[in-house]
């Protein structure tokens, strides 16, 4: 974290284009604030965009603004977030879940310095500075043809990685610390000392939802404190059965990305595995098999050639699989 807070420092005080990288809940949008806060923009707009949350027509009048009559619905002129942010800072969140047609727009506004509203066909000149989050690795995305190469070299001239909280537990007892601060103040509560076992059970969770989870468990521990002590028994079963928490399940609950959950997993069959197993890879990997099949399976119906296909191996090959891993029952 103090190498990302040199580079936050540093950078704050150029115009560069700033790329920040971490998964959920570890803060992006913290210091994307600070890059514009240490600015020489700190006086205009900071304006921020999570662009994972609209669907493309939507984002990009959001972005640009739009004019009379552009589409249904547009009953006025409306001025763009860019168009808000002039002088300032713009803040796009979750980057690389904007479609291929808005990266090439995205791209003409970071090199040319220019854009139109939609329906309108003046071009409009901007001076703002952009900052891009993302909580995917977004070289992966370009392989994979979501994500435009040249939009990502464009973003990428100074990247900051956060780390997540797991990698970092030493960082835990300070934003305890603070966290409580804040919701005592917040609630006017004295929750002010910490119970036996329950910092000692916070730094050996894994924090899947990183910093934002733990803010969120402390704000419930203040709430529900009966005196002034933060008590194990306040904390969620998760973290004080060591259980690094919910992963992904079938309803949706506490969605993460897909190397979270992966690390989280991987975490959990080394614990339950023992340090004394001699066949951690097959354990581990064995469990991922089984469900990923089962999972297909049941989308395609219980049809194998569907399955086979969808998972990219021949017919005879998954119905050996499905039979060395018990799921023909």
């Amino acid at each position: 974290m103090r190498k990302v807070y040199r580079i936050t420092r540093r950078v704050a005080v150029s115009n560069a284009s700033v790329l920040i990288l971490g998964e959920t809940g570890v803060g992006k949008e913290l210091i994307a604030g600070a890059v514009h806060q240490l600015s020489h923009r700190s006086g205009r707009p900071f304006v921020r965009v999570n662009c994972g949350a609209l669907s493309e027509s939507l984002l990009e009048s959001e972005l640009f603004g739009h004019v009379r009559g552009a589409f249904t619905g547009a009953v006025n002129n409306r001025t763009g977030r860019f168009e808000a942010a002039e002088g300032g800072t713009i803040f796009l969140d979750e980057i690389n879940s904007t479609s291929l047609t808005l990266q090439v727009k995205l791209l003409r506004v970071l090199q040319e310095k220019e854009f139109e509203r939609v329906g309108d066909t003046s071009t409009l000149r901007t001076d703002v500075r952009i900052i891009a989050a993302s909580n995917r690795n977004l070289m992966d995305e370009v392989r994979a043809g979501r994500f435009r190469e040249d939009l990502y070299w464009r973003l990428n001239v100074v990247p900051i990685e956060i780390p997540p909280l797991r990698d970092r537990r030493e960082d835990v007892p300070a934003l305890v610390s603070f966290f409580l601060d804040h919701y005592n103040e917040l609630n006017d509560r004295y929750v002010a000392h910490i119970g036996p076992g329950t910092m000692e059970a916070m730094q050996d969770y894994h924090w899947p939802g990183n910093v934002r989870e733990l803010q969120n468990y402390i704000e419930r521990a203040v709430v529900m404190a009966e005196t002034d002590e933060l008590l194990i028994d306040l904390l969620p079963e998760c973290v004080t059965s060591g259980n690094p928490g919910t992963i992904m399940s079938p309803s949706g609950e506490q969605p993460i990305d897909l190397d979270s959950a992966t690390k989280s997993m991987v975490y959990m069959g080394l614990n339950q595995a023992g340090k004394e197993s001699n066949d951690v890879y097959r354990e581990v990997v064995d469990h991922v098999e089984r469900e990923l099949i089962a999972q297909v399976l049941r989308d395609c119906g219980g049809v194998q050639t569907k399955a086979a296909t969808r998972l990219g191996m021949n017919r005879n090959t998954l119905h050996k699989k499905i039979k060395e891993l018990g799921l023909d029952g």
